[in-house]
């Protein structure tokens, strides 16, 4: 493909990326029960398989619930397979991974879907930040994150980021908040999907006393606490059905009745809200109100997969070795050798799970395959030698758990309840090894 001919270009002002420029371009399945579904492409990933959260969802029987995903990028558009069962097929052969042309058809299952290009470009701000906040990449992905996070923060608009788990949503939440006008007021965060359904209206909305039992106080909701300031819902596709009526008439009247009470009050919060779902399917399933999705989505961000951005991951590994130890040379734990290995890993668990493999690299040095793993077995280490038994195992042990509790949220793309149904072990015990051990979701 020419230079004339590329997919994305990044137009630059004084010296500094300005503009994103991508090439518009559709998927047309035409072939297979979904014959005439289309879906385009934008400056995002895009999902196909028959799962509701996918972008473009097939109703083909013989594709898999995530079968594969298509991004832009410089030499024209990548797709990759997501590991499927009966696998994508390009040219007749199957492939892991491919950059495809103008009109190739990808076949899955019994499905042809061909990639058209279309006239014309999308044209995305890109900001000269490398940074906002925790959030870090110099890559145009990110940067146009940055650009859009730093256009929406002071708007004080409600809005609703969109992502894989790992990609730091909350990250994005928190810097939302603190670059707006509400800043110096309080942050409330709620995780829909830690908080038991029985609980969860009294978390957002509060409650009197003698409302239930072992209600013995008043106790004012998220809403309330965060007066001033914005409430974070994490995982907001997880809200039960039953509450989402009173979480509309929370955005729309700016009032909460605590449960057990009779008086609604008055509230001055921002809403922040994210979602590993996709939550246009999770309406068109019934899970979730359509009136409720419109007032959560005003501005949808999507936050990019670190696959979307590999060229991140080197100075995102170091940056986590400078963070986790200081003495130590970044450039010399993230060998080159190493550096190729985090590039070729495909990271379902996107950044949180680089953190993670990062943090196993600093403990397990030159025991690079057993890092990759998840799992950096093998017998005690030679410092634990030295101890009396017991606290040598005591201190082995610690380390299994705190490796293997992390190894199951990578592997459940950090939801608890799958990772605690995966362990077997109750979601209580799960949470409390968690906090043990200093993981976070």
């Amino acid at each position: 493909m020419n230079e004339k001919e590329k997919i994305t270009q990044i137009i630059e002002h004084n010296g500094r990326p300005a503009v994103l420029r991508i090439r518009k371009a559709r998927l047309v399945v035409v072939e297979g029960p979904d014959r005439g579904l289309e879906h385009d492409i934008g400056a995002q990933a895009v999902t196909v398989g028959t799962a509701p959260e996918c972008d473009l969802v097939l109703g083909d029987p013989s594709v898999s619930r995530r079968h594969f995903e298509i991004a832009p990028s410089e030499d024209g558009f990548r797709m990759r397979d997501f590991e499927s069962t009966n696998g994508t097929r390009v040219r007749g052969v199957r492939i892991a991974e491919a950059l495809l042309a103008a009109d190739e058809e990808i076949a899955v299952g019994d499905s042809r879907i061909q990639l058209v290009l279309l006239q014309g470009r999308h044209e995305l701000p890109l900001s000269h930040r490398s940074s906002f906040g925790a959030l870090a990449g110099r890559s145009a992905v990110m940067r146009q994150l940055f650009a859009t996070l730093s256009r929406v923060a002071p708007t004080g608009l409600t809005v609703l980021l969109e992502g894989e788990s790992g990609t730091g949503k909350d990250l994005a939440a928190e810097m939302i908040h603190q670059a707006s006008d509400r800043g110096g007021r309080p942050l409330v965060v709620v995780d829909c999907a830690a908080i038991q359904p029985n609980l969860m209206e009294s978390e957002l909305f509060g409650h009197v006393r003698g409302a239930f039992t072992g209600a013995d106080h008043d106790r004012p909701g998220a809403f309330e606490v965060a007066q001033g300031g914005t409430v974070f819902l994490d995982e907001v596709g997880e809200l039960p059905l039953s509450l989402q009526p009173k979480l509309l008439r929370v955005l729309e009247r700016l009032e909460v009745r605590r449960v057990g009470d009779v008086r609604y009050r008055r509230v001055d919060t921002r809403l922040v809200a994210a979602t590993n779902r996709n939550l246009d399917g999770e309406v068109a399933a019934g899970r979730f109100r359509e009136d409720l999705y419109f007032r959560v989505a005003v501005v949808r961000i999507r936050m990019p997969a670190l696959r979307d951005h590999p060229e991140d991951i080197g100075a995102l590994a170091r940056r986590f070795v400078q963070k986790l130890r200081p003495d130590l040379d970044p450039v010399e734990v993230i060998s080159d050798d190493v550096l190729s290995m985090l590039i070729s890993h495909r990271w379902p668990g996107n950044v949180r799970e680089l953190h993670n493999v990062v943090s196993r690299l600093l403990v397990f040095p030159g025991r690079t395959e057993e890092v990759f793993d998840g799992v950096a077995g093998g017998g005690p280490q030679p410092d634990l030698l030295g101890l009396p038994f017991h606290l040598a195992r005591g201190r082995w042990n610690d380390h299994f758990e705190r490796t293997y509790l992390a190894n199951v949220l990578d592997r459940c793309a950090g939801v608890v309840t799958r990772a605690a149904e995966r362990a077997e072990i109750p979601r209580q015990t799960f949470h409390r090894l968690m906090k043990k051990h200093g993981l976070t979701r």
